[in-house]
């Protein structure tokens, strides 16, 4: 694989620490720097001691544009208007983009696709290796079982986090939805919007939880009047999406303008 240099978004973030300490213990990858919005408090820190580890004499910018000069990939992992900005910023540089932000609302995915159009673009609700598989599990037994067997996904996270259901939670009702040949805004239940009340044959349900410090954990259940399948995943450590985001920004670097997901770095 090209060795690729990387520019992180949101350097300060929780997030964008894990993925600079990700990049600079990644053989062939290259930190390009980091950057913040410009009234952000870490603007002018030396990003690598702000990840924890040694000075490396790269301080964290207060824009996108300079950084986009040197790298060959952004990694993302911001708010849904930051990001949109950052797409059609990367686009303008010819510079390819890793998404792992979630929230987004329809004029934001047809933002980020026209940007697409120009470069290449990974967007995912989630970055792991473990989630997306068991994205393809969930797609593959849906499309096995009838409507005898309603679907609910549970997903808990931290009390942090601003949106509900997660990028992840939705990312697996539609590939539940893909499995069933379904619509997921017509079939979804129990999610802001949707229709509210019993269950219905059919349905695709969500439940959420938030509290602690809990990093990711996601259920999906297939539950049928005599048996319950339930197929799951949990994240330990951040650095599972930190990883991914690298990889896929590794895979998208000078890869033909498109949108893409992790199924399509992973091969899935």
């Amino acid at each position: 694989m090209a060795k690729s240099s990387i520019l992180v978004a949101g350097a300060g973030g929780r997030m964008g620490k894990a993925v600079v300490a990700e990049v600079l213990r990644t053989p062939g990858a290259t930190l390009a720097g980091g950057f913040e919005r410009p009234d952000g408090p870490d603007i002018g820190k030396d990003i690598g001691v702000l990840a924890g580890l040694d000075a490396i004499g790269l301080a964290v910018e207060d824009a996108a544009a300079r950084g986009l000069k040197r790298a060959g990939a952004l990694i993302d992992f911001t708010s849904p208007g930051a990001s949109v900005e950052n797409a059609r910023a990367a686009a303008a540089a010819g510079v390819a983009h890793v998404i792992g932000t979630t929230g987004f609302s329809d004029a934001d995915d047809a933002a980020i696709a026209e940007a697409a159009e120009k470069t290449p673009i990974v967007k995912s609700g989630n970055m792991s290796l473990g989630v997306n598989l068991l994205a393809a599990l969930v797609e593959d037994a849906a499309r096995r079982l009838d409507d005898n067997f309603d679907i609910e996904i549970f997903e808990a996270h931290h009390r942090a986090k601003a949106d509900a259901p997660s990028g992840t939670a939705l990312m697996l009702g539609a590939a539940a939805a893909r499995g069933r040949g379904v619509d997921l805004g017509e079939k979804a239940a129990g999610m802001a919007g949707s229709r509210a009340g019993a269950r219905k044959a059919g349905d695709i349900g969500f439940s959420v939880f938030r509290g602690g410090g809990v990093v990711g954990e996601h259920t999906v259940s297939f539950a049928a009047m005599e048996e319950v399948i339930s197929l799951s995943h949990t994240a330990i450590d951040r650095t599972l999406f930190a990883r991914g985001a690298v990889a896929a920004a590794r895979w998208a670097a000078g890869r033909a303008p498109g949108l893409y997901s992790m199924r399509d770095v992973l091969g899935l």
